[in-house]
Formats: structure tokens, sequence, C-alpha cells
């Protein structure tokens, strides 16, 4: 049995597994499983690589993206110039560390957006400085969009940083089942219809912070096709 599988904490709100499930059983993958690890404490990670032989291919999400780095043996250049691991590769005995939150985020803002990513003037505001974050600031730093990003500590922020024509991306939990009450602490009726709102979230799939800002008319996406295209690209490395 070849076993995969998602590392973080908490675990609750992702639909990996599921997605992964699903995948085996429509690709007649009878030898492939896919298991949630709850990992609070990212200093188990050696402990599971112990009791789980089988593994071939893990998924890292919040709180580890970073902090796993330290326990694999190798990255890919684009997850060591990231400085953020979302995806493992188990091969001969050592583990590799990749980004796919990288393609995941770059094919799915180029669906939501098309055109407008080479409007005169566009820049982005990057909400969270976590390993999302990064992975989001390397591909808007290749799409030469001018960006910059804001820990939640900066929250509120003031109405001068949201000027137009803006793409706003959170890449906080902030919203994320099950607390899909909670949103960044932004002004938004400084919002319009030139802000493009991208939710990393997708679980709600209508967040919080994306009902604000369609209130206000700007354009809005959730992290639903962030999820899938990455996905597929961590089951092309594994």
């Amino acid at each position: 049995m070849r076993v995969f599988g998602l590392i973080g904490h908490p675990l609750g709100h992702s639909f990996s597994q599921r997605y992964f499930t699903e995948k085996f059983r429509r690709e007649g993958l009878a030898d492939c499983r896919y298991e949630l690890f709850d990992m609070p404490d990212i200093a188990d990670f050696p402990d599971l690589l112990v009791r789980e032989a089988e593994l071939c291919g893990l998924n890292v999400t919040i709180p580890h993206k970073r902090a796993v780095i330290s326990y694999l043996d190798e990255l890919t250049p684009e997850a060591e110039a990231v400085g953020a691991v979302n995806c493992i590769l188990f091969r001969q005995g050592r583990t590799i560390g990749h980004n796919t939150d990288i393609a995941g985020f770059e094919t799915s803002l180029r669906a939501f957006m098309g055109e407008q990513l080479h409007r005169p003037g566009l820049r982005a505001l990057i909400l969270g400085r976590g390993g999302a974050a990064l992975a989001a600031a390397h591909v808007l730093a290749r799409l030469d969009i001018s960006h910059e990003t804001t820990a939640r500590t900066d929250f509120p922020l003031s109405a001068d940083r949201l000027t137009a024509p803006l793409l706003l991306v959170n890449a906080t939990p902030l919203g994320m089942h099950p607390h899909p009450d909670t949103a960044p602490d932004l002004p938004y009726t400084a919002l319009g219809p030139e802000h493009w709102v991208f939710d990393m979230v997708y679980n709600p799939e209508t967040t919080r912070f994306m009902q604000l800002a369609a209130e206000q008319r700007a354009q809005v996406c959730n992290g639903l096709a962030m999820l899938y295209a990455q996905a597929e690209e961590n089951w092309r490395v594994w």
C-alpha cells in the first residue's frame, strides 16, 4: 500500500483527503490511500516517518510550511527560493521538499484575473506572512507585479493602503472553518470594482472576507481552484 497524507494543525477544514480518495478511486489506484496526520508540533515529524513506513508523499499545511524544512534532506530550487514547503516526496530513503503552492496560486490567479494582470498600475497587497504568503509573493515577483506583505499584527489597515487598482490576497487562516465569521480587519468601504480579492481560504466557499468585499462591488475568488491546481501538481511530483 502506498500512503500519502497531510500534516498540519488543525486539519478539520481540509478537503485534501476527500480529493485524493476520489482521485484514487476514479483512476483505479487501489494500492493508494490518503490520510490526515494532525500534528500540533512539528517535532513529531520524525516519529511519523518511523510509524508510517509506507509513506510516499506528504502535503504540508499551516503552521508547518517553513518549520518542516529543517527536517528534510533536500529542497527543490523553488522551495528553497520561497523558503516554504507544502509537498514532500519520499525517494530512495530521502525526503525532498517541493512548493506546489507556487503553481497552484499562479494557475488560479491567471484564471481569475486574465488580462487584468497586465493592467497599468496594478499592485498587490498580501495579507499574512506565512508559507502561503511567501509562495504568493514569489509568483507576483515573477509576474512583475509590485507587491507588499502585511502581518495580522498590522491590522487594522488604513484606507490609503487599499488604493485601486489593487489585488488583495488573503494568505491568513482568517475566515476558515470552524471560524467562518472572522475576516481581515480592513476598511472595506475603500474597496470597489477595481479591487480583485483572492482568498486562499476555500472552506467555506464564500468567506466573510469575500462577502464584505463583494458588497463593495469588488471582484472575488476563493482558494478552491488553487487547492485543485496544487493537488494535481502534488500528484505529478509524487
